[in-house]
C-alpha cells in the first residue's frame, strides 16, 4: 500500500483540461522557484513535495511538452548541486537553474496566451 504525504502534490490528481493543467503546472513551478530562492523551501523538500518520480512520469506521459520535461529534470537535480560542487559554485548554479526553470515556465504560459491578451499586458 502506498503511503501518501499530506504536502506532496500529485499532478495526476489535478482536475481540468490539458491546457488548464499545463497552466497550473507552470504557475506552481513559479511558486516553487520563489520559495526555493527565498529559502522557504529546500531543494530536498522541493523534490519530496513536487519533483518526485510520480510527477516526472506524469509529465513525460501526459503533458508531453519539452519545457515541462526540462523543468522536472532540472527540479529533480537541484539537491545534487550541493552534493557534488563546492559551496559557492553550487549556490551560483542553483540560482542559474532556478532562473532557467522560471524562463521555461514563462514559455509554457506564453504558449497559452492569446496575442491580444499579451498586447494588453504590455500596454
Amino acid at each position: 500500500m502506498k503511503q501518501r504525504h499530506p504536502s506532496r502534490l500529485l499532478l495526476s490528481e489535478v482536475p481540468g483540461s490539458p491546457p488548464q493543467r499545463v497552466e497550473l503546472f507552470a504557475l506552481v513551478n513559479l511558486g516553487l522557484v520563489q520559495s526555493l530562492a527565498s529559502g522557504l523551501l529546500s531543494p530536498t523538500e522541493a523534490v519530496e513535495r513536487f519533483y518526485h518520480a510520480d510527477n516526472c512520469l506524469y509529465v513525460r506521459r501526459n503533458v508531453r511538452k519539452r519545457e515541462a520535461a526540462a523543468i522536472m529534470s532540472r527540479g529533480t537535480q537541484l539537491p545534487d548541486l550541493f552534493e557534488c560542487l563546492p559551496a559557492e559554485e553550487a549556490r551560483r548554479e542553483f540560482y542559474h537553474e532556478l532562473e532557467t526553470i522560471r524562463v521555461l515556465c514563462l514559455q509554457l504560459l506564453g504558449q497559452k496566451r492569446s496575442p491580444a491578451l499579451a498586447d494588453r499586458a504590455v500596454a
